[in-house]
């Protein structure tokens, strides 16, 4: 097996790729101290880590 040594060859990589969907927020906590307390103003985006998968 050779070595390949990713320093003569980093320029050859992209350094991230990503894909970011589009979200299409609609509503914002009226109150603050709630949004503050899940760190998010849009309650589309709270998702409370639960320790496991979110399967049904």
């Amino acid at each position: 097996m050779q070595d390949y040594n990713f320093s003569e060859n980093f320029d050859r990589f992209p350094l991230a790729m990503a894909y970011v969907p589009w979200q299409h927020l609609t509503s914002i906590y009226e109150d603050l101290d709630e949004a503050f307390e899940n760190g998010t103003i849009f309650p589309e985006l709270n998702k409370p880590f639960t320790g496991r998968r979110n399967c049904k």
